[in-house]
Order: structure tokens, then sequence, then C-alpha cells
């Protein structure tokens, strides 16, 4: 198996992937302390902006790193048949208070997947559940074309 052939994607390429997918990893990092993440994310072309869903317990490692203002990396990707294609961007996390919501961004909440509460082991009322925009910094896509033949 080799690389037939490797392109960056453009901006109206990434943003169609983007659009098209609703789940990343999210890597943040504080010091010198990675942390990942599978997520799901509403994204708005317009903006170039992921908007996200956070649910954490009390004392979970996904607080911690929260609450810290991390730097944040979040990676979307994609194989299918001989194509592999990833975006990645780079940038910080902004919390966003429910009540200073436009109805734009009320709709890309409603396009990230929530997860069920039935799958934590806490009540409802001890998870701290927020909203996350990712406006990037950096905003990057690659397709890879791989020759199964080689």
């Amino acid at each position: 198996m080799a690389i037939d052939q490797e392109t960056e994607m453009t901006d109206a390429e990434i943003d169609d992937f983007l659009s098209r997918h609703e789940t990343g990893v999210l890597s943040l990092a504080r010091s010198d302390e990675p942390y990942a993440i599978p997520i799901s994310y509403g994204y708005d072309e317009a903006d170039q902006a992921f908007y996200m869903r956070m649910v954490s317990t009390p004392e979970s490692e996904k607080r911690q790193f929260l609450e810290s203002a991390p730097a944040a990396r979040l990676v979307v990707y994609d194989e299918a048949d001989s194509t592999y294609q990833s975006v990645i961007a780079t940038g910080d996390l902004e919390t966003i208070e429910p009540a200073a919501l436009t109805p734009e961004q009320i709709a890309q909440y409603g396009e990230a997947k929530r997860p069920l509460f039935e799958i934590w082991a806490e009540g409802k009322d001890t998870l701290n559940i927020e909203l996350y925009r990712l406006t990037p910094a950096t905003l990057a896509g690659r397709r890879t074309e791989i020759d199964r033949e080689k």
C-alpha cells in the first residue's frame, strides 16, 4: 500500500466535509498534560465555527480540563474505499451562556448530538452541561489517496 496522491482541501471542500460529519476527537492541552475525547458537533459554514455541548460530572477529568481554559484541537476524519480525509481545527474554546444564544447558534447546537443521560452513573442534577464554541485560529484539511495495489 502506497500513498498515490495527497492534496490540501480547499475552504469549500472543508466546509462540505465538516457539514456532512457530526463527530470528531477534541484534544485539550494544559501545560504538559493532554486530554482527548470523542464529541459531537454542529458546524456553521458562514462563521467556520463549531458548536459543542459538553457534559461532565463534578470530579471528572473533563471538567478539570475545561475549567482550565485549555488550548483545543478538533480532528474530524473519514475513510472511504481508498480515500482518507481529515480536517484539523485549532483554537480556544469559548463558553456560551444559554441566555446569550442567537437563533442561528441554537440551530447549530441542535446539530450536535447530545449524550443520553441514562449512560451516566450520576443523576442529572449532578451533571454540568455547558455549551462551547470553537472558532478556529487555524483550519486545514487534507485528502490522501491510497493505491492498495502497491
